[in-house]
């Protein structure tokens, strides 16, 4: 853990900033925001990225993500007073800005307002852009929590307005803290819940069961994701873990009878995230490109056998692509190169992340391993007919020869 501690801010007090650096290419940020008295007034802990749509001067349309936040800075939070509430503000360089503010009620505190601004003017981050300036979008939160209680929430949350994505998990938040000291009571959104599996936190201990290194082909597991209008994700697939630590490697098959799925589905996004007893989250993220969709992004965090927690994630990935209106397949072994440490061997994949209809696949798009197959076999059935067609003639001659030379010794 690195912390920063910065200057007094007049109206703020003093804040010190601690950054968790992990493997994962989305920083965890911990903030505790402190008074002139140096007591905690606001504490924060959450992970969070951002995947932006703008069109190109060739009218196409590209994205950006921002996910490394690690040159993130927090001009502007404070703790605030009677005019104004407590608030976050986050930078990243001079492009992006977050902020959230919240307000206080009489028994309960809310987190109030979520905007996020960037600048289409900076020709590195977005290049070609038709349209330059500061795009802010804004997005009302509002729901109360009690005073005093913690906010918790390590299921995935997603804000979409205009052409901005926002995700969010692994929050644990409290504002307006009483007499400097967060408080241990925990108030749950509705995602944490309604969920039925133990979920790994950084309060938790790990759990010291031994994972299996199997080496059969994993069991296949049917999974959805449904919204307001019906199933809008379907998947099939079976899947199997391969992860390198030291040169060790462990290869853990998924079982879907205790694997529980949840996850989102939005215009341009949708989320398949697994989770289990020893799995916190196994996201698979997909992306629409113009009139195709493909597995955009993976990320993982998991407990292993020796005590530690596995954390990885991707999001420049480009598998499983397919036009929109369709599934894509793939029967055969195929392998997610996550990273060098984590890859995912998935056996009778098919999958549909967008325009599910009645809850059916569409038609498929075979992956080239099974259309290669698809391809040989009636080219080996037509050998074999020729084969045999050769055969046949053969054996015609050779009778043919042995007639006539039976007529010449009569």
């Amino acid at each position: 853990m690195v912390c920063f501690r910065l200057s007094p801010v007049p109206g703020s007090g003093l804040v010190l900033l601690c950054l968790v650096l992990g493997a994962v290419s989305s920083y965890s940020l911990e903030l505790n925001l402190t008074d002139s008295e140096k007591n905690i007034c606001l504490y924060a802990k959450w992970q969070m990225k951002f995947r932006i749509r703008y069109e190109t001067t060739s009218k196409n349309y590209k994205f950006v993500t921002i996910s490394d936040l690690s040159n993130a800075t927090y001009n502007g939070s404070i703790c605030g007073d009677d005019q104004n509430g407590p608030k976050i503000a986050v930078q990243f360089g001079s492009v992006f800005s977050w902020v959230v503010n919240f307000t206080k009620e009489v028994s309960t505190y809310s987190i109030d307002i979520i905007s996020f601004s960037y600048d289409t003017s900076d020709n590195t981050t977005f290049p070609d852009a038709k349209e330059k300036g500061i795009f802010t979008v804004y997005n009302p939160v509002a729901f109360g929590i009690p005073l005093n209680d913690i906010f918790r929430c390590n299921s995935v949350s997603t804000l979409e307005k205009n052409d901005v994505v926002q995700h969010y998990w692994d929050v644990h938040v409290q504002a307006f803290v009483q007499n400097g000291t967060t408080s241990t009571k925990e108030f749950l959104c509705d995602k944490d819940k309604t969920s039925t599996t133990a979920v790994t936190t950084t309060h938790t201990t790990v759990p010291s069961t031994t994972m299996p290194t199997p080496k059969e082909k994993p069991e296949v597991g049917s999974y959805s994701v449904n919204n307001g209008n019906g199933t809008c994700l379907l998947a099939t697939m079976g899947l199997q873990l391969n992860i390198t630590q030291e040169k060790v490697v462990s290869v853990i098959n998924i079982k879907p009878n205790t694997t529980d799925f949840t996850g989102s589905c939005h215009p341009q996004t949708a989320l398949l995230r697994l989770n289990s007893s020893n799995i916190k989250y196994l996201d698979f993220v997909f992306m629409k490109n113009e009139n195709r969709f493909y597995l955009k992004e993976v990320n993982v965090s998991m407990s292993l056998n020796n005590g530690s927690v596995f954390s990885i994630a991707n999001n420049n990935l480009s598998y499983w692509d397919a036009s929109l209106g369709s599934s894509y397949m793939c029967n055969k072994e195929q392998t997610v190169s996550v990273s060098e440490a984590f890859q995912i061997n998935t056996f009778d994949l098919r999958v549909q992340p967008f325009n599910v209809i009645e809850g059916k696949y569409s038609t498929a798009e075979e992956c080239s391993a099974d259309s290669d197959l698809n391809f040989l076999i009636p080219i080996a059935v037509g050998v074999a007919l020729g084969f045999l067609i050769i055969v046949v003639f053969i054996s015609y001659m050779i009778g043919r020869r042995k007639s006539r030379t039976g007529y010449q010794s009569v």
